[in-house]
Order: C-alpha cells, then structure tokens, then sequence
C-alpha cells in the first residue's frame, strides 16, 4: 500500500503531460501532487497510522525548511531582469559568440551554451535563445542536427547544473539542508570530469567531420551593440559575485548584492532600457521623475520586453523577475505537503526500506539514488519532481549512516537534472525536441555529458574519491574516505 500515492502520482503526472504537454508545470503537477497528497492521508486514515495533528506538523516543517530556497528562488528571479538590463549577460553572450568558428564549431557551441546557461541560471532559456541560433549556424556549416543538438544540450545543462541562478541547483541544495555553494563546489568533482570527456569528442568530432558553408552571428552582434552598451567594464558585475562566492559569503547575501550592484549599474550605464521597461505599459510618462524607479523596480519583479530588431534575440533579453519563479515555488510547496503527507504516514519510510535492502556500501547507494532520481523522471516526466522525491526517500539513510548532505544532493542532480532531457515524454525532453526542432531520440546519442554525468557520480563514489563523514573536513589532514 506504500506505493499507491507513488503510482497514482505517475498516473496522474502522465496525464497531465499528454493533455498540457510543456505547460504541465503551470499548474497541473501542482494539482497532481495534492490529489496524490489525499490519496496518501486516505490510505494512512484507513490504515489507522495516521494523526490529523502529526500530519499538519510535518507538513507545517517540511515547506518551513524551504523558506530560504523561496527567498533565493525569488531573488534568483530579480538577478535574470537586472542582469539582463544592465547590459551584463548581453556583454558576455556578444563576446562569447566571437569565438565560433568551422572547425571548432561544437566545442565553442557547447562553451557559449554553457557560459550563458552559468549566467542566466537556465537550459531552457539558453536552449529556446542561443540554441536556436546555433541549430542555424550549424546547420549552414553543415553539420547534423543531432550533432548540434548535442552540442547545444551538453552545455546548457553543465552551465545549469553549475549555476547558482538555476532552480534545480537552488532546489537540489535546500531539500537535503546543503549550502547553495557547498552543493556546487561538490558537484564539479563530478560535472567537470564528464564535460571535459564531452567536449574531448566535440574537439575530435569537428576536426574530423568535412563541413562547407559559414555561420554568420554578425546580426545578433549587431543588434547587441545598437540595443546595449556593450562594455568590458560590465564583466566586473559577475567578477565580484564570483569574488563574493570565493570567500564563501551567505547565498542569499550574494545574491541580493549581485540584485543590488546590477540594479544600480542599470541605472548608470543602461538608462535608456529602464525607461523603456517602464513605459512599456503605457501607464508611466516618459517625463515622469520617478519613471526610473519604475523600470528598475519592475525589472526586479515582472516581465520586460527589450526590443532589439532580431525576434530570436528578443526572446533572449526578456525577463520574467521574481513572478517568472512562482511555479517553482508553488510545485516545491505542493510537493513538500505530498512528501509530509508520506512521512506521517510512515509510507515512505517503507518503500525506502525496501530500496535499502540492496544497498551495501558508498557506491550502491549513490547508485541507487542516481538510479532512483532517474527513474522517477521516466515515471513522473519531471526533474523538480525527481530531485524532491528522491531526496525525500533517501535524506534520513544518509543521515543515519553518516555522510555529507552535498552527497545527497549531489547524486540526485547527476541522477535527476541531466537525464530530463533524454527522456522524449518528459517535460525537458518535450521542451528541447519542440524548440530545436530535432527529435528526442535523435539528439540523445550526441548528450555526451549528459550521458555520463550518471556514470562518473557512481564511479567517484565507488573509487571513494572525496567521499566523507559528517565528523570529517575535507580540508583537513587526516581525512578518512569512505569506501
């Protein structure tokens, strides 16, 4: 009976994907989760394991626990409108597109993905933008679609896997109770090795491949440079964030400072485009003193529109602010409520139990958190839903046994957010295939990294490669690894 609630909650997930495809985030896995919710109280109240009083608890805690992955969630929203006004991320992607060239054509698509996907915190983003416009720039160099595909995929989801603006990254870490930086840090022992492999078979790829043709980015340059003010000077915005995140400063004071410092770098250097975001409603005067506090503030909280003359680039510079990140929140409630539901009930307690049953040691269980992860993308077509859940199954076995939390939140990114997209019914399979205009299937032998994220997750556990104990600091002395 434990795995009603898990099989209805596939159920339900499935269809909603087939009735709202890509839009199944809007709202209906929200509702998917309460029914499931009920479904579980149901089968509890039934069972007689079930106190009213001890389910609000949990549920009350477990969406508690969350408060400041909501708080970071919602300046993360207010970090994609500064950063994009102020000229910041505009400046990095006109640099960036400088350096594609034939033969170097997938190592530089997967670089320039990745360094917009770091910047913006999102694949999704970076795929409907710059994707789109390398899919072109390939295919007039005469490449194949699934080569390209999975150039453009490799890299924005090492850029989000890595970002501290990305939902899933800000989601992994705040489920297991993991610094946001410390989850980050942790993650490259593992996410560096398997980009590195990838873009290796890109280099050897375009060298050996007989392309024809030019790719052309001179318009998006172009369009660039006459909308923002491009400027070197602007990259000193992502620098002190990243001098900020060196010295190991609180995430949510980094990320409200890097708010800050671009807000006001908007206003200085970008004034015309805050105007712009401010009378885009028509409701603001040009001539309105304060029509300037009314563009940076709505570039903080709402949608902004930038014209640039280009559609694929305008769709890029548009921003959704701290609104933009309320889905997420509201999945990440409604799935704390169904994981409280599952532990007052002690139903998850017995499916874990049974997954314990195979574990033995270090790399069973990570294997088995990376497996699980995957497997409810497979079942549940959704990462957010794969890293939650999976994190709730698994956070009291690596407890109990000692290890790091970052463990923990490690494994399920490796295991859930790089597989999405492999997966052709699931909502970042759906999305990618739909907006690249290539097949699931196609592009999937081509997701190197994505591919063998899951691998290297299990082969550094195994091997024990900076694997420890909560009593132990890997930057001591006298480590011991876990093997």
């Amino acid at each position: 009976m434990a795995f009603v609630p898990f099989l209805v909650l596939i159920l339900l997930i499935s269809c909603c994907v087939a009735v709202f495809g890509n839009a199944t985030l809007d709202g209906a896995s929200q509702v998917s989760l309460l029914l499931a919710t009920a479904v579980s109280v149901l089968i509890g109240k039934m069972q007689g394991r079930l106190k009213w009083e001890q389910l609000e608890a949990e549920i009350s805690s477990k969406v508690a626990s969350c408060a400041s992955a909501i708080v970071i969630l919602l300046l993360i929203g207010a970090i994609g409108g500064t950063w994009m006004v102020s000229g910041i991320v505009p400046t990095m992607i006109y640099y960036g597109m400088q350096i594609l060239s034939p033969e170097w054509f997938l190592v530089s698509s997967s670089l320039l993905c990745a360094l917009v996907s770091v910047l913006i915190g999102s694949s999704w983003t970076t795929v409907a933008t710059v994707g789109v416009a390398l899919m072109g720039i390939g295919t007039a160099h005469g490449f194949s679609e699934g080569w390209i595909a999975g150039s453009i995929i490799t890299g924005a989801y090492f850029g989000d896997k890595l970002s501290p603006l990305s939902d899933t990254t800000v989601l992994a870490s705040s489920v297991t109770g993991t610094p946001l930086f410390t989850h980050i840090r942790y993650m490259m022992n593992t996410t560096v090795p398997a980009f590195v492999i990838s873009l290796t078979i890109f280099f050897f790829a375009g060298l050996t491949m007989h392309v024809s043709g030019e790719g052309n980015v001179n318009h998006f340059m172009v369009a660039l440079q006459r909308t923002f003010c491009i400027s070197p000077w602007l990259l000193l915005v992502p620098a002190m964030t990243g001098l900020m995140i060196a010295r190991r400063w609180p995430s949510l004071v980094v990320l409200f400072m890097a708010v800050l410092i671009a807000a006001i770098v908007a206003l200085l250097v970008q004034p015309q485009l805050v105007r712009q975001v401010a009378v885009s409603d028509g409701n603001v005067s040009a001539f309105d003193s304060l029509v300037s506090y009314k563009g940076i503030i709505q570039t903080c909280y709402g949608n902004t529109s930038i014209e640039t003359g280009e559609a694929a680039l305008n769709q890029l510079v548009s921003t959704s602010g701290m609104a933009g990140m309320m889905p997420t929140i509201w999945l990440i409630i409604c799935a704390q409520t169904f994981g409280g539901a599952l532990t007052a009930t002690g139903q998850l307690r017995d499916v874990v139990g049974y997954v314990l049953r195979l574990i033995r040691g270090t790399a069973s269980l990570v294997a088995s958190t990376v497996g699980t992860s995957f497997l409810f993308n497979v079942c549940m077509a959704d990462q957010y839903l794969s890293i939650m859940l999976a994190s709730s199954m698994f956070k009291e076995t690596y407890q109990s046994r000692g290890y790091e939390s970052r463990l923990l939140s490690r494994s399920c990114e490796d295991g859930a957010t790089v597989t999405s997209v492999l997966v052709p019914w699931n909502t970042c399979g759906l999305t990618q295939s739909t907006v690249l205009g290539v097949s699931t299937l196609t592009y999937l032998p081509y997701c190197f990294f994505n591919i063998l994220s899951p691998f290297v997750s299990i082969f550094v556990a195994a091997i024990g490669w900076r694997i420890y104990k909560n009593n132990e600091n890997d930057n001591g002395n006298n480590n011991k690894v876990i093997s």
